[in-house]
């Protein structure tokens, strides 16, 4: 989950490394698909996934409202 503020009694954690990302559109449904997508958009460029991580930045209905709705975040390293 993505905050803009400090949340009390909430820990918050700063992730570091390299990333590469992407924006779906779609259900969550589509998430196996899309890591597909990603797996070879980072082979491509000769580096290995480390870890997934989406961010889904609105609901369904709202993203028809605004747009792109998921946002994938692949740690990786050469």
């Amino acid at each position: 989950m993505s905050v803009t503020k400090e949340v009390p009694d909430a820990e918050d954690i700063r992730m570091s490394g390299t990333f590469l990302s992407k924006v779906f559109d779609g259900p969550y449904r589509s998430v196996p698909e899309w890591i597909g997508e990603m797996e070879k958009h980072v082979s491509e460029r000769g580096m290995f996934l480390k870890m997934h991580y989406f961010h889904f930045a609105y609901c369904p209905i709202c993203a028809k409202k605004y747009g792109h709705n998921a946002v994938y975040f692949a740690e990786v390293e050469e």
